[in-house]
C-alpha cells in the first residue's frame, strides 16, 4: 500500500472514531448525570452524619468518613436484615430460575398447544404492579378467609398464619415473588432455545440419546450464555428486595422479612438517618458486585459469548 493510502486511511479512522464519539457522546452524558454523578453524591454521603437538622441545613452534616460503616457492622438489625436477603436469594433464586427453564422447555416442546396464550399468561404477572400483586397474595394468605387456608382445610390440615409466622413468612414471599417474575427469565431462555440448532438435536436422536440426555448435553451446553445472564439478573433483582415485605409484613414478623433494602428505606426515610441509609445503599452494591463476579469467575467455559 502507498504513503497516500495509509495517510488516507489513517484519517479515515480518526474521522470514524470521532463520528462514535459524536454519537456516543449524548448517552454518555446521560448515564453521568442519572447515574455516576448520583452515585458519587450517594456516596459521600455515606461518609457524614446527614440526618433531618441537616436537611434544613446541610452545614449540620459533619464528615465522619467510615464510622457508619463501622456503626452497622455492630448492629444486630442490620446483620438480621442481611441474614433475611440472602436467604431470600439463596432459596429463591434458584427456585425462580428452574421454574422458568422448565416452563419455557415445556412450552417449546410439542407437548403444549395454544403457546402464544401460555406466553402471555405466564407473562401477565410481570407487567403487573407489584403493589397489586402482594396486595392480592396478601388476601390469599389471610390466616382465616385465604384461599391457601382454605385448600388445607379441604384436606383436613390445620390453617397456617403464612405472614404471621417466622418461619413461614419468607417462604410466603418467595413463592409470591417467584410466581410474579418468572415469565420474564421464562421469555429470555425460550429465545435462548429457538437459537439452539435443530441439526444437534437430530444428530443426538441418531446417537440413541433420550428425552434427558438430549436436554442435559445439547440444551444447556448451548444456552449456558442465556443461563449465566438469566442468573446474574435474577439474582440483582433478589437483593433488592423491598416492596413484598413493605406491603405483605412491613418486615415482621419479629424482622423475619425485614431485607438490607427495607432497612436502609426505614433508615434513610423513616428515621432520617440518610448518611447511614446510604451506608447501606453501598454495602447492598457491594453484595451485588461480589455476587456477579462470583457467577462470572465460575461460569463454564465458552459461556463468554453472552445471552
Amino acid at each position: 500500500m502507498s504513503q497516500d493510502g495509509i495517510i488516507r486511511g489513517d484519517a479515515g479512522g480518526r474521522a470514524a472514531r470521532r463520528a462514535a464519539f459524536v454519537f456516543l457522546a449524548p448517552g454518555l452524558v446521560l448515564i453521568a448525570v442519572t447515574f455516576l454523578l448520583p452515585a458519587v453524591a450517594s456516596f459521600v454521603l455515606s461518609l457524614t452524619d446527614f440526618d433531618i437538622y441537616a436537611v434544613a441545613d446541610p452545614s449540620n452534616a459533619r464528615i465522619i468518613w467510615l464510622r457508619n460503616y463501622a456503626a452497622l457492622a455492630r448492629t444486630p438489625m442490620f446483620w438480621i436484615a442481611l441474614r433475611n436477603t440472602l436467604y431470600f436469594v439463596l432459596a429463591g433464586g434458584p427456585i425462580s430460575v428452574i421454574v422458568s427453564l422448565g416452563v419455557a422447555v415445556l412450552l417449546e416442546s410439542e407437548l403444549v398447544r395454544w403457546r402464544v396464550f401460555f406466553r402471555t399468561v405466564y407473562f401477565a404477572p410481570v407487567v403487573t404492579t407489584l403493589v397489586a400483586v402482594a396486595v392480592v397474595w396478601k388476601y390469599l394468605y389471610d390466616p382465616r378467609y385465604g384461599l391457601l387456608n382454605a385448600g388445607l382445610h379441604a384436606l383436613g390440615l390445620p390453617s397456617v398464619d403464612w405472614l404471621g409466622s417466622t418461619v413461614w413468612a419468607m417462604p410466603s414471599i418467595i413463592l409470591m415473588t417467584v410466581w410474579k417474575g418468572f415469565g420474564y427469565n421464562m421469555i429470555i431462555f425460550m429465545a435462548g432455545l429457538q437459537a439452539v440448532p435443530g441439526d444437534l438435536y437430530d444428530a443426538a436422536r441418531v446417537d440413541g440419546a433420550g428425552a434427558w440426555q438430549r436436554f442435559w448435553h445439547v440444551t444447556m451446553p448451548t444456552l449456558a450464555p442465556t443461563f449465566l445472564f438469566v442468573s446474574i439478573t435474577t439474582m440483582i433483582g433478589f437483593l433488592q428486595l423491598f416492596s413484598e415485605p413493605y406491603v405483605m409484613t412491613q418486615g415482621g414478623p419479629l424482622h423475619a422479612t425485614l431485607s438490607v433494602a427495607l432497612y436502609m428505606f426505614t433508615e434513610g426515610f423513616e428515621s432520617w438517618h440518610v448518611g447511614m441509609g446510604a451506608a447501606i445503599a453501598f454495602v447492598l452494591f457491594a453484595l451485588t458486585l461480589i455476587g456477579a463476579l462470583v457467577q462470572l469467575r465460575l461460569r463454564p467455559k465458552g459461556t463468554e459469548g453472552g445471552a
